[in-house]
Parts: C-alpha cells; structure tokens; sequence
C-alpha cells in the first residue's frame, strides 16, 4: 500500500510531512456499490495529514516523496485487532457455559465473554511493544520517482 507526500520540513533526521493523496480504500467510495468508508471515517474526525518519519535520503522542503507498509500489513493488524477480540469473547462465553452448574449457563457465558474480551484487550495493548510486529506494521519512505515494492523480508 502506498500514498503520496510533500516533505513540509526536515529537523535532523525526521521529514515533517503532508499527504497529497486523500483517497483511500479502493477509490470507489461515491460510485454506486462503494462502501463509503472513508465517509464512515471521517464521522469520527478527519485524520491527521501532516506527521513525521524518519528519512535516510536527502530531502527538502517541497520534496515529493512516497510512503509505503508492507503488503499484508494493513489485514494483519485488522485481523489482530477485530478478529482476536471476536474469537476470544465467542471462545469465553462458549467456555464459560460450559463449566457453568445448571441454570446458571447465560451468567457464566457473559462472564467468559467479558473475559475474553478482557484478555483480547491485554494481547492488543500488548503487541505495540513488540520489536517484530512494530517491524510487520513499519512505514517506509522513498523519493517521488522511486519505484518502491513493499516486500515482506523475515528478519
């Protein structure tokens, strides 16, 4: 996946930059069968244009340049994110009911839910701290006229 910038400002080795593409998705947002996602989106605040990487190229202010994240990125972190929480509170609830004595399988299915759940938010806040999945997640910068592959290398 990759989205086009102006470098804004460079202060020692951050480039302070402003995205010149604003679609997102698969750019079909206002033809007829678009979900409209970026819409939903935005109900919730428009998102940030301008922010900083690091850069190991020489750029300048007004620069070109084109960022980049791995293939599989984006789906890897909406699995974990969606996915994990889902799984884990169907997993709970189910478990919950299981070991539940009679008559009380709906009260012990919430409480293996809401543990689930629980245990699905620790892995989330978790995960950030990891070296090798900040590594999956990782934006990558190059000039305008670049080619850039986003390949996944394991390290």
């Amino acid at each position: 996946m990759q989205a086009r910038a102006r470098v804004l400002r460079v202060e020692g080795r951050q480039a302070w930059l402003e995205l010149t593409e604003t679609a997102g998705g698969c750019g079909r947002c206002d033809e007829p069968g678009g979900c409209r996602s970026v819409q939903i989106h935005h109900a919730f605040g428009l998102p940030e244009k301008v922010f900083s990487l690091p850069v190991d190229f020489p750029v300048g202010p007004g620069d070109r340049v084109v960022i980049s994240i791995p293939d599989g990125a984006p789906l890897s972190a909406a699995l974990v994110a969606y996915g994990l929480g889902t799984v884990l509170l169907l997993l709970g609830a189910a478990l919950g009911s299981l070991v539940a004595p009679d008559g009380r399988a709906d009260l012990f299915g919430v409480i293996g839910g809401v543990a689930g759940l629980a245990l699905a938010w620790l892995i989330n806040r978790a995960l950030p701290r990891s070296r090798r999945w900040r590594h999956r997640l990782r934006l990558e910068l190059a000039p305008a006229d670049h080619c850039v592959q986003s390949v996944h290398t394991s390290r």
